[in-house]
């Protein structure tokens, strides 16, 4: 581990995969802020037993409760980051995007103005990915954009960087102009780790005889691990699909077990996989010395909603790169259009007929596929429609998430399921 010479602002921290993962890259943090108190307690275990880690602050709260932490006090930071709340994404999810009361990236993108760190990293799944989020895509663009940096997205795999299973991830990194042409996204790592070669050791630590058997049938990578929420019982492996491609591989997916598989064990499907598995299906490396706190569930879904590790060391290590202006600058563009629909409504400002919106956004659209997409745009975006002559004529008004509102309805809504809220 290299001794951190830059310092890291973290928000919706969880269990610390990504703190780990750019500590690991050479950020150390002056804060990590998270909303569950068994993550804190976890945050906080790991920081008092190791020297290094002295100077994190961990704040347990919400992160948009000014009480919590104050966003001015940590200007001018090397890098701001997060992992926020994926519910509003998520494609197994409703997607309702900005009109969720978990929905803090808006908000966090906004901080960016607040804190002016030298760098934004934050990540999602990788629903917000999808035509529905066009809009809300562009709009954190052109924020950033307004706010003097140059963003990206870019859909990372975790199985492209050591990490044994799927779990594709959704993430954001901005630069402040002069360190922008020196980031480049991480490139792959050659082959991947199967769940077989990750776990072979594990399942043969109590003296089970099929260890060696069982790493063989497990010759592939993982399904994505599903932490789940505290909406949800007790601890398993995910949906029924996921749980057909774990009987695949061999393991048992209706839940998690308390130990490896014991000498003379057989099983129908397969063992079921203990936590400290699921933390190396996850990315953990023992070296590390990791600890997660709390009973088995507990342990299970803050590992299950970490991001792994490896992921955030390899994005963090092309950040930290930038920052020091190492390495070739290379020429960037302004990117794809995310949503020329939106755009062409932002910059007109006044309502729009369907013909002149199509040609402001140089689209050949058909009526029933423009409403499509101003459809998708007025789940985000308030629509104003004013009937005329010619028929409908469209106005784009404001964006209904959570930047910072005193009077937004997410105030009351996070309140009152705050208990369920993970």
């Amino acid at each position: 581990m290299r001794s951190a010479d830059l310092e890291a602002v973290e928000i919706c921290a969880g269990a610390g995969g990504q703190a780990l993962g750019l500590e690991l890259a050479g950020f150390g943090h002056r804060l990590a802020v998270e909303l569950d108190e068994n993550a804190c307690r976890t945050l906080e275990a790991n920081r008092d037993r190791h020297p290094a880690r002295a100077g994190w602050r961990i704040a347990q709260g919400d992160v948009a409760d000014p009480e919590v932490w104050k966003p001015a006090d940590y200007q001018g930071i090397d890098l701001l980051a997060g992992g926020v709340p994926c519910p509003p994404f998520s494609i197994a999810g409703k997607q309702l995007g900005a009109s969720d009361e978990r929905d803090l990236f808006a908000w966090a993108i906004e901080q960016v103005d607040v804190v002016k760190p030298r760098a934004l990293l934050l990540e999602n799944v990788r629903g917000l990915s999808m035509p529905r989020f066009t809009g809300y895509r562009q709009h954190v663009l052109d924020r950033l954009r307004e706010f003097g940096y140059v963003g990206e997205w870019r859909l990372l795999h975790a199985s492209d960087y050591g990490v044994p299973q799927l779990r594709p991830r959704f993430v954001l990194v901005a630069l402040q102009p002069e360190h922008a042409p020196y980031f480049h996204w991480p490139q792959p790592l050659a082959g991947q780790v199967t769940v077989g070669a990750a776990l072979e050791d594990l399942m043969g630590s109590a003296g089970w005889e099929g260890a060696a058997d069982w790493a063989r049938r497990a010759d592939r990578i993982a399904p994505t691990i599903v932490g789940g929420s505290k909406k949800h019982g007790g601890a398993d492996l995910g949906p029924t699909r996921a749980k057909r491609a774990w009987a695949e591989l061999g393991v048992d997916g209706m839940g998690v077990a308390d130990a490896p598989p014991p000498p003379g064990a057989e099983y129908p499907v397969g063992p079921r996989l203990t936590c400290e598995m699921v933390a190396r299906i996850q990315g953990w490396d023992d070296a590390w010395g990791w600890e997660f706190t709390g009973r088995k569930t507990t342990r299970y879904r803050q590992i299950g909603n970490a991001f792994p590790p490896p992921v955030a060391r390899a994005v963090g290590q092309a950040i930290a790169v930038a920052l020091r202006q190492e390495g070739p600058a290379r020429e960037r563009d302004a990117g794809p259009e995310q949503d020329p629909v939106y755009r062409a409504l932002r910059e007109h400002g006044g309502h729009m007929t369907p013909a002149q919106i199509a040609r402001a956004a140089g689209l050949d659209l058909d009526a029933p596929e423009l409403e499509r997409r101003i459809s998708l745009l007025g789940r985000d975006f308030e629509i104003e429609i004013a009937e005329g002559k010619t028929g409908a004529a469209y106005r784009l008004g404001r964006f209904k998430a959570f930047t910072g509102q005193a009077d937004h309805e997410r105030h009351e809504l996070f309140s009152r399921y705050r208990a369920r809220i993970s």
